[in-house]
């Protein structure tokens, strides 16, 4: 089993960090965050602290990064504490943060570029949402060069159930169909959960109901007492889905696809990033819905 780094110990990266710690054979598992009080419990459970990247590439050959975005994947490689400082042997950076198809693709050249070919890159975004890590039930999309994608399925087998879907980028890309999906579902709750409680149903009751049908998802399964109670504290924050979006129709333009779907909900998430909503968990749609009514205005 190879040493394994964690870099990013957030609402993701905490939980998955903790379940490679306790599944694991050896559990051999190297932590670094922005905040150190971040890894407190990882820590209780056997992980080993590092102050820097740097640290964390010198002590391991696999490097988990779940960090927010791209420049937050860049942050945290760049620079005398970078994780690129550290790497001095053969190291697999997987990168479970969800960024473009084409992101990943250009740090992987840039990365063997600046390593003299001993990073590799493979991506592996995940679905699941906080429940998933906490649980150890993700599923994670894992796209790479065969020999690099089988050094990191044990590790992700720690977290939940890894598949490898293609070359590098077809992780980002089945996480891109994954999130068309979810924000779809997650519009379409927002306006029903609208439409019954001002016709009067008991929200909760009626998703209930619905769950055993057609409408049943894991979508509806985990956000109807939030649009019951009116829920929207942060999780997964909704502005997120500007950026998941964006990338789907950066490679649906790629591959000469329409997406007159993603195109909507991409302007609907926009709008109400726009508004302010942003940083609240996604079911936030229905605040945003009820507000395009007291504005007089319809949904872009």
């Amino acid at each position: 089993m190879h040493a394994v780094g964690v870099i990013g110990l957030g609402v993701m990266g905490r939980p998955m960090a903790l379940n490679m710690v306790r599944r694991l054979p050896g559990g051999d598992v190297h932590v670094t965050a922005r905040r150190s009080a971040s890894a407190a419990d990882v820590l209780d459970a056997g992980a080993r602290w590092h102050p820097t990247a740097r640290e964390v590439a010198a002590a391991a050959d696999v490097v988990v990064v779940m960090v927010p975005d791209m420049p937050a994947v860049h942050a945290v490689l760049d620079g005398p504490d970078g994780l690129l400082a550290g790497v001095s042997r053969p190291t697999v950076l997987a990168v479970s943060s969800t960024v473009s198809p084409d992101a990943v693709r250009e740090l992987e050249r840039d990365m063997r570029d600046a390593t003299g070919g001993l990073l590799h890159v493979v991506d592996a975004p995940v679905s699941g949402g906080e429940e998933g890590a906490v649980a150890g039930t993700l599923s994670v999309m894992v796209g790479g060069a065969p020999d690099d994608v089988a050094r990191v399925l044990d590790v992700y087998r720690a977290v939940g159930t890894p598949a490898h879907l293609g070359p590098l980028g077809a992780g980002q890309v089945a996480k891109a169909c994954n999130q068309i999906i979810v924000a779809a579902q997650v519009l379409a709750l927002g306006e029903a959960a609208v439409i019954a409680e001002r016709a009067g149903l008991d929200v909760l009751a009626m998703f209930d109901l619905l769950g055993g049908g057609y409408a049943g998802s894991r979508v509806l399964e985990v956000k109807k007492r939030r649009f019951a109670e009116h829920d929207h504290s942060p999780s997964g924050p909704a502005r997120f889905m500007v950026k998941d979006l964006s990338a789907a129709t950066e490679e649906a333009r790629r591959t000469a696809t329409p997406t007159p779907q993603t195109d909507l909900l991409l302007r609907v998430f926009t709008d109400l990033t726009r508004r302010g909503y942003g940083d609240q968990d996604t079911a936030v749609v229905q605040a945003y819905l009820e507000s395009l009514d007291r504005d007089e205005e319809s949904t872009p």
